[in-house]
């Protein structure tokens, strides 16, 4: 179960302390750089899309969100953006934005927490500069996936119990085997930040059930963080 303490306004604490964190790593950094765990972004791109989510969602364009569409129009709708203008524009929109999710559902809110914090560590990846793991909008983002994911396999067989930090999760058919995980390791095997080796390795049975949802794809390569 997600945690029933925390509410939209946690999420919004906690989006707003990572937004800090990921304005602190890319204010210095190569607009131009690789994103390597990205579908073919730069380091500009993945912030733009960051970015983006929040100008879309204050501006009610939400057809089609989360699908490549929605999210490729965000990014080419900052395609000439310096790092300064994007993060500009972030600060910008920060008071209204997280007073939005604040009243969202926590359901929603618990996405826009995951979706960000997948790609803090992304841009962390790609920068050099690991850190913020064991932050509560990691276990924010872990719960999300482990109850919102485990709803679609409900009947996939074989199954698997998710002991992730101190949560416990099943995804389909009941089973005694059991994948043991931290919430950091969790949001980024399940998210496709790891090689199908490397999801397998855990324990999972299959990679179907390993990745969270279909837009989901193993890294090519193993990645270490």
């Amino acid at each position: 179960m997600m945690h029933e303490a925390r509410t939209g306004s946690d999420h919004a604490k906690e989006y707003a302390a990572l937004r800090e964190r990921v304005i602190g790593i890319v204010t210095l950094a190569d607009r131009s750089a690789p994103c390597p765990l990205t579908p073919a972004w730069t380091v500009g791109d993945t912030l733009a899309h960051l970015v983006g989510v929040t100008a879309d969602i204050l501006d009610d364009r939400l057809d089609g969100v989360a699908s490549d569409a929605w999210t490729d129009a965000q990014v080419q709708a900052r395609a000439t953006s310096s790092i300064d203008a994007m993060v500009a524009e972030w600060i910008g929109t920060a008071e209204a934005f997280d007073a939005r999710v604040a009243a969202l559902p926590t359901q929603v809110s618990g996405q826009i927490v995951f979706d960000a914090v997948t790609h803090e560590h992304d841009l962390r990846h790609a920068l050099g500069v690991p850190g913020a793991r064991d932050v509560e909008a990691v276990s924010i983002a872990a719960d999300w996936i482990g109850t919102m994911a485990g709803m679609g396999k409900v009947s996939m067989d074989p199954g698997i119990r998710l002991v992730v930090g101190a949560q416990e999760y099943h995804w389909g058919v009941e089973s005694s085997a059991a994948v043991t995980l931290t919430p950091f390791e969790f949001v980024r095997t399940t998210s496709g930040r790891r090689s199908a080796a490397q999801i397998l390795a855990t324990g999972f049975p299959s990679l179907e059930l390993g990745l969270a949802a279909g837009i989901f794809r193993p890294a090519s390569v193993d990645v270490v963080e």
